[in-house]
Parts: structure tokens; C-alpha cells; sequence
């Protein structure tokens, strides 16, 4: 099979224009009279067109990109053949690495392969989840509604995530400028102010000599102690890739008091979110639920997704599986069951993925807002205790002058 470049009018004399395949061009053109197509034009694909470079090892989509190109390919394959899409998208792509990405997707697909089959031939770019619910649109006949939805879950995983760092930039901004103040003062400020109360030979403050004592000791295991904390840092992020410590990690995350209500509420959010697109595409909820598991990197709740999967497997219902895992919020349980006694399951889950949502934005806004006078609380009691340690020999000595 080859792939052809056409240019052909339709019945009402617009022009249409797309990629066909066929064995050769003779039975290209009568492909297109079966679709009651015209040729204008009619010439091969080229296969540097098609796939101008093969997808290497590193090339992958990020979660921005992803979004972005969903939503293109949604909108333009809701009026032309889904190969022009792929092709049009791939085509003005300004990344190298995603026109890679995408070219092969085309080829693929122009191949005679189904987008989902193709998406699973260009490496990490596109997550399981994400072509199982592409796979479950091309067997209903939804596609565009299903890349629609997708789009818009991307699009909303991408907006809360760029809320928390925004919100957390000035925070992190301000205590790494308030620890470098306090570095420098301990390291260059008090050591010059020491050498002048050494002469005096008078018994300096409690609190002046702790501040003394920090400078040394800062001063000789400075380097060593950010050494160790890189290394440490290092061993930490790969000690994560074991199951076993990321585990007992994830359940400590999750018995913070605000921290591990915030990711179970995302998680459920998210849980939910997924589970109505799924329903909506006609892909089967134990299905779904075991795809989810694989991509969800929380251990614990991945523990409590895979136990909701096995007790639905056994016929129980449910919300039924979400009560005995004790993971998800109540009111995602309470939800769940609402709609499976009322028949719109698929219409509570989304109602109840927006609420925890709207509820997880409001704790983060309300966490990073009490984050910010914290750290300027904190690190200005850092320094009026250096500044207070320095100014308290010097009126020491001002009253036994005057005294």
C-alpha cells in the first residue's frame, strides 16, 4: 500500500484535500470516485513528508504539549479526514521532537493503522490511559467528542498545576533570598564582628555566643553540608523507584493533616474525572480502573485503585469498592453511589470531580496565602536574632563605660 496526496472536488464543487492509500495510483483515483470525489490532483507521499525523521529514544510529548495537541487534532478532525489532521498538526509544529512524534503517528495511521495502534508505536508521548480512551473512541464512532474531552481534562490537569507553581514561586523565591542573607551574615558579617569583641576579653551574651558558635560551624561545614544535602537529595529521588520505600513514603505524605487531604482530593478528582470519560466513550469501568492504576505513581492510592478493580471484578458495585478502601473523600462516595442508584453515574462523577477541584484549588490558594507571611515571619526572627546578638555586647560595653 502507498499513501497518496490529493486535491479532488466533491458533488457540491468544494474542494477537499487529504491522504488516501491505496496500491497504486490508478486505484488510488477509483477510491476516490467511490467517494464521489473528483481528482484535481493526485501525487504520491512523499516519505520524508510522511515521516521526515524517525522518532528517536528521547523524543516525548510533554504534558503541555499533549494538551495542546489534542485539542488541534480534536477541532480540525471534527471537519476534515483524521489523516489531514494528524498531517496539518504535525506540519506546523515548531519542536523537531514533537513533528517526529507526530509524522510517525500520520504514518501510521496512513498505514492503515488505527490511531491508537500508531500512538502506541511513538514511544512514552502518549500514556496508556490516554489510548485506551482513544481506542474506546474509534470503536464507538466518537473519536472527535472523546479528543474533545481528553483535550479538556489535559487542559484542566495542566491549569491546576500551573496555579501551585505560580502560587509557589514568590514563596520559594523569598526564603531562598532570606536563607542567602542569612548565610552571608553568619558567614561574613559576625566573624569580623567577633575578632572585635575578642579584645575586650568581657563574657559575651548567651544568645551572641549560640550565634558564634553557628558562624564556626557554618563557616568549616558549609560546603561539606550542601554536598551532603545534593547527595542526599540524589539517593532520595532514586530510593523512590523502589516500590517498597515510595510506599512508606505515600503514606506518610498522606497522614499530613492538609497535605494528604489535598492529595487524596486530587486523586479523586482526577479518578472521577476519568472514569465519566470513559463511561461516556463506552469503555468498560474495570477496564478503565485498571489502566488508571498503572499510571497513578501514588503508591497508596495506587494500593486502593487496584482494590476497588479486584472487588468490582468479584461484582460488587462501585461505590461500594470506594467505601472499603478508605482513600477517596465521602462525598465522591456518597456521589458515586447517588448515580448508580439513580442510573447517571456518568453525570455524578463529573459533578463530583468539579467540586473536588473547585475544593482543591481553595486549600491550595488558602495554604500558599498563610505560606508567605509564615516564611517572613520566620526568617525575619532569623535575622533580629543575628542583628540582636551583635547589638547586645555593644551595650554591654556601653554600660560598664558609663557605669
Amino acid at each position: 500500500m502507498s499513501a497518496f496526496e490529493y486535491v479532488a472536488l466533491d458533488v457540491a464543487g468544494r474542494t477537499k484535500e487529504g491522504v488516501i492509500s491505496a496500491a497504486d495510483e490508478a486505484a488510488a483515483r477509483k477510491l476516490l470516485q467511490r467517494r464521489r470525489l473528483a481528482p484535481v490532483r493526485l501525487a504520491p507521499l512523499a516519505a520524508a513528508r510522511e515521516q521526515p525523521q524517525a522518532v528517536q529514544r528521547r523524543d516525548r510529548l510533554s504534558r503541555r504539549s499533549l494538551a495542546l495537541v489534542t485539542r488541534q487534532i480534536a477541532t480540525l478532525a471534527a471537519v476534515a479526514p483524521l489523516e489531514e489532521a494528524l498531517r496539518t498538526v504535525a506540519a506546523q509544529s515548531e519542536r523537531p521532537a514533537m513533528r517526529r512524534v507526530l509524522f510517525a503517528v500520520h504514518g501510521g495511521v496512513v498505514g492503515g493503522q488505527r490511531l491508537s495502534d500508531a500512538m502506541a508505536r511513538s514511544g512514552e508521548s502518549f500514556p496508556p490511559l490516554y489510548r485506551a480512551l482513544v481506542a474506546a473512541g474509534e470503536a464507538s464512532g466518537a473519536l472527535p467528542a472523546i479528543l474533545e474531552r481528553l483535550a479538556d481534562q489535559l487542559e484542566n490537569e495542566q491549569q491546576v498545576r500551573g496555579k501551585v507553581i505560580s502560587a509557589l514561586v514568590y514563596p520559594l523565591v523569598l526564603a531562598a533570598v532570606a536563607l542567602l542573607v542569612v548565610a552571608a551574615l553568619m558567614t561574613f558579617v559576625v566573624p569580623r564582628v567577633v575578632d572585635q569583641f575578642d579584645t575586650i576579653g568581657q563574657e559575651l551574651p548567651l544568645l551572641t555566643r549560640i550565634v558564634i558558635a553557628l558562624s564556626d560551624f557554618l563557616q568549616v561545614a558549609g560546603l561539606p553540608l550542601i554536598g551532603a544535602a545534593i547527595l542526599g537529595g540524589v539517593a532520595f529521588a532514586r530510593a523512590l523507584r523502589v516500590d517498597s520505600f515510595r510506599l512508606r513514603v505515600d503514606q506518610a505524605v498522606a497522614a499530613l493533616p492538609v497535605v494528604g487531604r489535598l492529595v487524596r482530593a486530587l486523586h479523586a478528582a482526577n479518578l472521577a474525572r476519568t472514569l465519566a470519560t470513559m463511561m461516556t466513550s463506552g469503555l468498560p469501568v474495570l477496564e478503565g480502573l485498571l489502566i488508571t492504576a498503572r499510571t497513578v505513581r501514588n503508591q497508596v492510592l495506587k494500593q486502593a485503585t487496584e482494590a476497588m478493580a479486584a472487588a468490582i471484578r468479584e461484582g460488587g458495585s462501585l461505590s461500594g469498592a470506594m467505601r472499603r478502601t478508605n482513600a477517596f473523600p465521602p462525598l465522591l462516595v456518597y456521589m458515586t453511589a447517588s448515580g448508580e442508584n439513580s442510573g447517571r453515574l456518568e453525570l455524578m462523577l463529573s459533578r463530583a470531580a468539579d467540586y473536588l477541584e473547585r475544593e482543591f484549588d481553595t486549600a491550595t490558594a488558602v495554604a500558599l496565602s498563610l505560606l508567605e507571611p509564615l516564611i517572613i515571619v520566620i526568617m525575619g526572627g532569623v535575622v533580629a536574632a543575628i542583628v540582636l546578638s551583635i547589638l547586645l555586647p555593644i551595650l554591654q560595653i556601653n554600660t560598664l563605660a558609663f557605669s
